[in-house]
């Protein structure tokens, strides 16, 4: 560890003698590159408090004991904390009782250190500057030590410790360094939440669709939800072939579709409606998804194109839908049992160099938590916790599929509750809307009639034929059920479904669907 193999030199470094003999005793020992600190900027600041109490709270809400170079500092700062959160007074006279019976004061002089401290206040007001500049060499020390890491991982032999894995854990790495001070949070005043708000309102009243989020493309669903709202977790969740990937799909394909930048005067680009997408797909792969998009769009069969049974025609027809959808900015990861921080760094990345407007996790319950844990409830409750925190910190929506229990398909109204998501409590607590998916037409082809011993032909006929019209009424239909929803009302969506191309659209009483 950097930091703790120059700590220790700490005492000889303030002690000029004792590193004089260092020096003296050893010439051969090579040229020594100190870790950046600043002894007199963190005396400067403990004076500082000791002159005026009021001064810890500038740097509180950040500085630790931990973050000083000198140990001995740390200490000190540590017991101010302690005296303060009491409402005691800290300076050298009540501090001495913590030290007195410590030896921690020992080699600088015992408690008359505290004195030289007080003494070595500059300015009361200098105080949050003297924080931020210990805080900044306490980063640049564990960069340093981040960096001889990554070197000596790199030279490790581990054969599954590959490259990629050492990237995205030195990337992990970096972003936990980089959010552990909270330096540039805290409050924000009244005045610019509210500026805020009319912004996000500004934008959904200059909107075609009048949304403040990125539209799904399906006007129903849109209506009673305003579009996929920026920092919110969206769960879409369903049984197994209700069609919980091709919505989702078909909802990427959209907000890309619809994709646009202007630029203002300055030359600031900003986003006026749809978004890039980030689609991580870890059930299927990404050729699989996009033979997906293409069947939907080229109006083909996927199962035609898998089995290679296409006409002329309608392969000239593919290539002219791919050729117009190569350019949308979806960009699909199918890396399989990712974990979040896996999925959190790339999702960083994608926002930096493309920037990231909405992020696809297909599904939930592949995804695997940071550390393997026996409870699945507590892994998938980290799972979504890291989903919720992804969509804040990158402020996109993050639309996550989610199965169902079999719970459903006990009852007779087999319409999805929320106390049918697999381990409901974590899901339905950390996320923000919660939607099912749901199409009669799946239970009742699975439902055919059979003739009874005790029923006449034309009885079962009869059941029969009711059967076939009652399919055929609800074939295309398809429900999107809004459980929960955080910032707007619940309700029910109709879309229109196309098993043949697995696409979703608007409902109407032609049955069509608008593109």
């Amino acid at each position: 560890m950097v930091e703790s193999n120059f700590l220790g030199m700490a005492t000889a470094i303030q002690n000029p003698t004792n590193l004089q003999t260092i020096q003296e005793d050893d010439q051969s020992l090579p040229s020594f590159r100190s870790p950046p600190h600043n002894f007199e900027a963190e005396k400067a600041l403990l004076g500082a408090i000791f002159a005026n109490n009021n001064a810890y709270d500038r740097v509180s809400g950040y500085l630790r004991p931990e973050h000083f170079a000198d140990p001995i500092h740390g200490d000190i700062y540590g017991a101010i904390s302690k005296l303060l959160e009491r409402g005691q007074i800290a300076d050298p006279i009540t501090l001495r009782t913590f030290f007195e019976q410590d030896g921690s004061l020992a080699d600088v002089g015992g408690t008359r250190y505290l004195a030289e401290i007080a003494g070595s206040m500059v300015n009361v007001i200098n105080a949050a500057e003297y924080g931020r500049l210990i805080y900044d060499l306490h980063l640049k020390r564990h960069l340093i030590e981040l960096g001889e890491q990554v070197v000596n991982r790199a030279y490790s032999p581990e054969v599954d410790d590959n490259a990629m894995k050492q990237i995205e854990n030195a990337e992990q790495s970096l972003y936990d360094l980089a959010t552990t001070g909270e330096i540039e949070g805290g409050f924000q005043d009244f005045k610019s939440s509210v500026v805020s708000a009319i912004e996000m309102a500004e934008i959904a009243h200059k909107r075609d669709g009048q949304l403040s989020g990125v539209a799904t493309g399906m006007r129903d669903l849109d209506q009673i939800m305003g579009g996929l709202h920026p920092s919110d977790l969206v769960i879409l969740a369903g049984r197994p072939s209700m069609g919980k990937t091709a919505l989702a799909t078909n909802i990427a394909f959209n907000a890309a579709y619809d994709y646009k930048v202007e630029t203002d005067d300055q030359g600031n680009q900003r986003v006026t409606d749809g978004a890039v997408v980030g689609f991580f797909s870890l059930e299927m792969s990404a050729e699989q998804l996009a033979a997906r998009i293409l069947s939907e769009q080229a109006e083909i069969a996927s199962e035609k194109m898998r089995r290679g049974t296409l006409s002329n025609d309608e392969f000239d027809k593919l290539v002219v839908a791919s050729q117009q959808l190569h350019k949308l900015p979806i960009f699909i990861d199918d890396t399989p049992a990712m974990s979040v921080s896996m999925l959190r760094t790339r999702a960083r990345r994608l926002k930096r160099n493309e920037g990231l407007g909405l992020i696809v996790v297909d599904y939930l319950q592949l995804m695997e938590g940071t550390t393997r844990n026996d409870n699945r409830v507590q892994e998938i409750s980290e799972i979504t916790r890291g989903l919720k925190t992804l969509a804040k910190e990158l402020d996109v929506p993050v639309l996550a599929l989610s199965q169902l229990s079999r719970a459903v398909e006990q009852r007779e109204d087999k319409r999805p509750l929320l106390s049918d998501l697999r381990e409901s409590g974590t899901i339905e607590q950390d996320a923000d809307v919660v939607t099912f998916i749901y199409r009669e037409a799946y239970y009742l082809e699975r439902g055919e009639p059979v003739q009874r011993a005790e029923e006449s032909a034309d009885k079962h006929a009869d059941r029969y034929s009711h059967w076939e019209g009652r399919i055929e009424e609800v074939r295309h239909h398809a429900e999107v059920i809004i459980g929960k929803q955080r910032h707007g009302p619940t309700g029910t969506a109709k879309l229109y479904f196309d098993g043949t191309f697995t696409r979703f659209g608007d409902l109407d009483t032609q049955h069509t669907e608008s593109y």
